[in-house]
């Protein structure tokens, strides 16, 4: 199949996206967050991730001192005193936009978006706050929680992290959770993601393991099973492309599937590349998250990359979401 080019349009929406974006500084640093000054990758992940959501809602993205890579791989190393000091500076700096934006999107219905850092700083998020703010749930639409290890009950919906926010079960619920984190198989022992109480569930203070599990929603499937996934790339990250593309981003249709797996204790968005021997499309594979130390590898699973595989699905599903929140009173 050949690479199909996406263009890109921006339009006006009845609905507020809140992005917040994921580890921007992976180089050595003497700090454990970053500053507030917009560096050029923030530019460029906001671009890559925020910006195609303006195509369903006006999108807000602030600035915020995030925690750094380093501190980061230092915390899921084991030191967690620096892991919850670091990660509350980042909360904490949040904070002031997310009641920023509450004042001054006027009731709109709300879609929050985080990959990362980004998803446990909302996870965080919405277990301290929008959980105990019923005026707030009413507009919540979905909660979309890339790679952010949100825990739930074997088996359930809600309950452990979230009180009030279910995940997502069908293409028409709202008010709902989409979580998952991507994998080739089954996540290793050592996993960042995946497997509860270990990894990125230390960045928001999810640290049970007994009788819970990592949540995973197929964003190419909300009612389960398995779904052929809508990649949405920046054109400029693609490399020896075989065909001209003249649009900000290109997707490859019928390249990867996806669908849940549970297995070994752990809990992931099994992703399959289904290129066949003549296929001449990049695909990717777990070997390092892009930009990042050599401290990454197969235990990050597709983690630098799951947010772009899955942009075209999420997208849809937001689009479904407010379709039918439009429908129903309010």
């Amino acid at each position: 199949m050949q690479l199909t080019a996406r263009p890109f349009s921006a339009a006006a929406s009845k609905f507020a996206c809140f992005y917040v974006n994921p580890t921007t500084s992976v180089t050595q640093t003497q700090t454990g967050n970053t500053g507030l000054a917009v560096t050029q990758l923030e530019t460029y992940i906001a671009t890559d991730e925020a910006a195609p959501f303006s195509q369903v809602c006006d999108v807000w993205s602030p600035l915020y001192r995030s925690q750094t890579l380093p501190t980061v791989l230092k915390g899921l190393a084991g030191d967690e005193s620096l892991m919850r000091s670091t990660f509350s500076v980042a909360y904490d700096s949040v904070l002031p936009a997310w009641q920023w934006f509450l004042a001054h999107t006027g009731g709109k219905p709300i879609i929050l978006v985080g990959d990362s850092q980004g998803a446990a700083i909302l996870i965080h998020l919405i277990s301290a706050r929008l959980d105990r703010q019923p005026q707030v749930l009413r507009r919540l639409l979905v909660a979309i929680l890339v790679g952010g290890n949100l825990q739930v009950p074997a088996g359930k919906t809600v309950g452990s992290t979230f009180t009030n926010v279910p995940l997502c079960t069908s293409a028409t619920q709202t008010g709902c959770a989409i979580a998952f984190s991507s994998y080739s198989s089954e996540p290793p022992a050592n996993s960042v993601f995946g497997r509860a109480g270990q990894g990125t569930s230390l960045q928001s203070q999810e640290t049970a393991k007994a009788g819970q599990q990592v949540a995973c929603v197929n964003p190419a499937a909300l009612g389960g099973g398995t779904g052929d996934l809508d990649p949405y790339l920046l054109t400029a990250s693609q490399q020896g492309l075989k065909e001209p593309v003249h649009t900000p981003w290109v997707s490859y249709p019928g390249l990867y599937s996806a669908t849940c797996e549970h297995g070994g204790g752990a809990s992931w968005l099994q992703i399959t590349s289904l290129a066949g021997t003549s296929d001449t499309r990049p695909v990717v594979t777990e070997a390092i998250v892009p930009g990042a130390a050599a401290e990454t590898g197969p235990a990050w699973g597709y983690h630098g990359y799951e947010f772009s595989l899955t942009l075209g699905d999420l997208l849809h599903d937001v689009a479904g979401q407010e379709a039918a929140w439009q429908t129903r009173p309010h």
